[in-house]
């Protein structure tokens, strides 16, 4: 098997207006070690991979991305529980959570995915940095809400970045999600802005079916809190093959990892 100084895994820069010290990065399938249908660079080990080669694609992360330290890895289960980071700096457990969050230099959250939506938020100081795992249900029961409640600077001091998640054109659900969204939404201008992220398809089966937008939805509950400088949004999941990894799309697939820390 390749050692970490053999492999290197392949990654892009959120393209937003972060701070200097903000550091933030999105890893790609290419570079790593893991085989198929995992290849090569799945950073999960609760997805039947080879866990030796798992950790040799996280080992090879570090210093690919010359991270300060190894990821806050979290056991990510469609909640809207938060960490605080450094207090889990010297774990050897990941804690269950679907986002953590940082104002310390040296700490680096991290969040798995593959096609739910990773949201990064930093402040425009650069002084607190945060990463939300927001799948349907976790954006829907408002981890992001809580994810901005965690800054001490105001909503609009803040900058959001989405990452790569399944598009609107291939994320099908029930007529049931969008009354889950419609029934949390904070006010009428947010509830509206739900709904327009929805698009209705022919009733399949005499159930009807819609096509949703997470980011649109993100985008939507970030403006609720106050927060309208939102970056990103612009990479499927599920039509990138080459470069991401998707659920809907393999089911048996690995994770890309969305990463940001304060230098």
């Amino acid at each position: 098997m390749m050692t970490p100084d053999s492999i290197r895994i392949d990654s892009i820069r959120p393209d937003w207006p972060a701070p200097d010290n903000v550091a933030a990065a999105i890893t790609l399938r290419s570079g790593g070690c893991s085989h198929a249908p995992f290849d090569q660079s799945n950073l999960a080990l609760h997805v039947q991979d080879n866990p030796q080669h798992v950790q040799a694609n996280r080992d090879s992360l570090i210093q690919s991305l010359k991270l300060p330290a190894q990821p806050l890895w979290l056991e990510q289960y469609h909640s809207t529980e938060l960490v605080y980071a450094p207090q889990f700096s010297s774990s050897q457990t990941a804690p269950r959570a679907d986002g953590s969050y940082s104002d310390q230099p040296g700490t680096v959250c991290a969040i798995l995915t593959a096609d739910c939506l990773p949201v990064l938020l930093c402040d425009r100081a650069g002084t607190q940095v945060a990463a939300a795992h927001a799948g349907w249900r976790g954006l829907c029961a408002g981890i992001l809400r809580k994810m901005v409640a965690t800054f001490t600077s105001p909503a609009d001091q803040l900058i959001a970045y989405l990452g790569p998640a399944i598009g609107p054109q291939q994320f099908e659900v029930g007529a049931e999600v969008l009354q889950a969204f419609l029934d949390n939404g904070q006010d009428s201008h947010h509830r509206a802005a739900i709904a327009a992220a929805f698009s209705r398809r022919a009733a399949i089966r005499q159930q009807e079916k819609y096509l949703a937008d997470l980011c649109a939805l993100a985008r939507a509950e970030l403006a609720a809190c106050g927060l309208t400088a939102v970056y990103g949004g612009e990479y499927c999941s599920y039509t990138d093959s080459e470069r991401f990894y998707s659920y809907r799309r393999e089911a048996q697939t690995g994770r890309n990892a969305s990463l940001i820390w304060l230098r």
